[in-house]
C-alpha cells in the first residue's frame, strides 16, 4: 500500500510542477512559458497528468484493500498509458532538439529586439528575460551584439545599453531598462564600448543543463522505475485475488 501511496505523493509532485511553470515570472521558465503556446500546453498536460497519477494512487489502494481487480486492472493500464507517453514525449525531445533550439532562439531574439523599457504589456516577459541575463551573468541569446538590433537602442546611437547585461554593481541595482554610457562617443557607439558580460545566455543555459543533466536523468529514471514497480505490483495482486478467489470455493 506504501507504493500505491507514492503514486499520490508523485502526483502531487508533477501537479506542483505544472502550476509552477504558469506562475513562475522571475525565471528562463517565465521567458519560455509567456513566448511559446507550446511550453504552456505542457504545463496543462503536467496538470492533468498529475491529477491523473493521484487519482490512480487512490483508486490502486482502493483496489488493493477491498480486492477490487477492475480497479487493480485499469490502475495497471492506466500507469501503462503515461509510462508509454513519458517515453514518446523523451524520444520527440530528442530528435526535434535541433527544432526546439532554433525555435527557442527566434523567441529571445524577438524579444530582444522588440524589448521597451515602457511597455506595460510586455513588463513580465521582459522582466524575466533580465532576471535571467543577471543571474547567468550573460547578454543577448549568443552575444551582446544582438542588442544592437533593438530599436530604442539603434535611435539613440547605441549611447545606452541594457542594465542586466553590464558588468558593473552599480548597473545592476536597477536591473531592468537601459543605461547611458558614462563616456559619451561622437557618433554611433557599438556592443564594443558597453561595459557588459560577452558570454551569450545559450551558452549559460545549456551549461546548466549539463551541469544539472544527471538530476535530470536520475528523476526521470526514477519516475519510471516507480512506474514499472506500480505495473508489476498490480498485476501480482491481480493474479493473487484471482487465485483466492478458487480457493473460497466450497468442494463438492
Amino acid at each position: 500500500y506504501v507504493l500505491f501511496l507514492h503514486f499520490q505523493i508523485l502526483g502531487a509532485v508533477i501537479l506542483g510542477f505544472g502550476v509552477w511553470i504558469l506562475a513562475d515570472k522571475t525565471s528562463f521558465i517565465a521567458v519560455l512559458q509567456m513566448s511559446s503556446p507550446s511550453l504552456k500546453t505542457g504545463a496543462y498536460i503536467l496538470i492533468g497528468v498529475g491529477a491523473l497519477t493521484m487519482l490512480m494512487g487512490f483508486l490502486g489502494c482502493l483496489g488493493a484493500v477491498n480486492e477490487i481487480r477492475c480497479l487493480l486492472g485499469l490502475y495497471f493500464t492506466c500507469l501503462m498509458i503515461i509510462l508509454l507517453a513519458q517515453i514518446a514525449a523523451a524520444l520527440v525531445i530528442y530528435f526535434q532538439k535541433e527544432t526546439l533550439k532554433v525555435e527557442l532562439s527566434g523567441i529571445v531574439v524577438d524579444l530582444i529586439e522588440n524589448y521597451d523599457p515602457l511597455d506595460e504589456d510586455k513588463r513580465n516577459l521582459q522582466d524575466a528575460w533580465d532576471y535571467v541575463q543577471t543571474q547567468i551573468a550573460c547578454c543577448g541569446w549568443t552575444g551582446p551584439k544582438e542588442w544592437e538590433n533593438n530599436e530604442i537602442l539603434r535611435n539613440k546611437s547605441n549611447t545606452e545599453y541594457p542594465c542586466s547585461c553590464s558588468n558593473r554593481s552599480k548597473d545592476l541595482v536597477e536591473g531592468r531598462g537601459f543605461c547611458n554610457l558614462e563616456d559619451p562617443l561622437n557618433g554611433t557607439a557599438t556592443y564594443a564600448d558597453w561595459p557588459v558580460h560577452e558570454q551569450g545566455c545559450m551558452d549559460g543555459v545549456e551549461e546548466w543543463l549539463k551541469d544539472n543533466l544527471g538530476i535530470i536523468l536520475g528523476v526521470c529514471t526514477g519516475v519510471a522505475v516507480i512506474e514499472l514497480l506500480g505495473m508489476i505490483l498490480s498485476i501480482s495482486l491481480c493474479k493473487n485475488i484471482h487465485s483466492e478467489d478458487y480457493t473460497k470455493v466450497p468442494k463438492s
